[in-house]
């Protein structure tokens, strides 16, 4: 994997409020300048005006486009291109990715049926360099109403399991074609617990980062991603320990083999 990103927060900014785009520029690892659903309706020209006069660091941002069945894709994209910024998330897509976005890097949404039945063409095309998904439209589009379980319902606020599914072949299968995969928003930007939690269940299963739309949001997911003091005390004792044998070994009654050494040393290059 060439392509990577700095920190495991990324904060939407609406790109039609200029006051808002440094300050989220500064709380987060990589901003995502939105010119897609988090903007609502906006003047496009005064968007462009403020994503071009930001200067921002091209490696620390994005730029969401519509997706390409809205009449406004080709005026982003070109837009797009007479900028320095190089990294694109493409909403709605569908099966396939369209050959104008050829030369950028492009983090695909998978938020529609089609794609969720095609994630592994997506993840493995060459302008691909990462996947995200939406739960909300998702749902919406399979004629839902609730992306989680509600207070009369068991589970509350985890996903239905349409939506744990998408989450996980989209990590599965961006893993398997060597681009990075990044979680869903929690939408209930007061709840920290519920951030954290799924923050944590994202990191330790691989996922590059978590997307966040409120910057009290971010510190909530770096603090996720990295590894409790119990979970790194153990991961630098299984590294010292595997540097004393050639095979697996035995540490306080577990069974430790390359696995996990190999995740011990993850755990350790999180920390770092």
């Amino acid at each position: 994997m060439t392509f990577a990103i700095p920190g495991p927060a990324l904060l939407f900014a609406p790109a039609n409020r200029a006051e808002v785009i440094p300050k989220a520029a500064a709380k987060a690892d990589m901003v995502i300048l939105d010119l897609e659903d988090g903007a609502g309706e906006l003047d496009r020209a005064r968007a462009y005006r403020n994503i071009r006069e930001a200067g921002l660091d091209p490696a620390r941002t994005i730029v969401r486009l519509v997706g390409p069945g809205d009449p406004h894709f080709e005026e982003d994209l070109a837009f797009v291109r007479s900028t320095e910024y190089t990294t694109v998330m493409l909403p709605k897509v569908h099966a396939n990715i369209p050959e104008s976005l050829n030369g950028l890097d492009v983090i695909a949404m998978i938020e529609t049926p089609t794609a969720v039945v095609h994630i592994r063409e997506i993840a493995e095309h060459p302008s691909v360099v990462g996947l995200f998904w939406g739960a909300e439209d998702l749902t919406t589009m399979l004629g839902g109403t609730h992306s989680r379980y509600q207070e009369d319902e068991p589970h509350r606020l985890a996903y239905r399991d349409t939506m744990r599914l998408t989450r996980a072949l989209m990590h599965i299968h961006a893993t398997a074609a060597g681009k990075l995969s990044i979680d869903a928003v929690h939408a209930d930007f007061n709840d920290d617990a519920g951030q954290f939690e799924e923050a944590v269940d994202a990191a330790r299963s691989g996922f590059a980062g978590t997307a966040c739309i409120h910057p009290k949001q971010v510190s909530v997911v770096r603090r996720a991603y990295q590894p409790e003091a119990k979970q790194l005390e153990w991961a630098k004792r299984v590294v010292e320990k595997a540097a004393q044998f050639p095979g697996a070994f035995q540490l306080d009654g577990e069974m430790v083999d390359a696995p996990l050494i190999a995740q011990a040393r993850r755990v350790i290059e999180r920390a770092q």
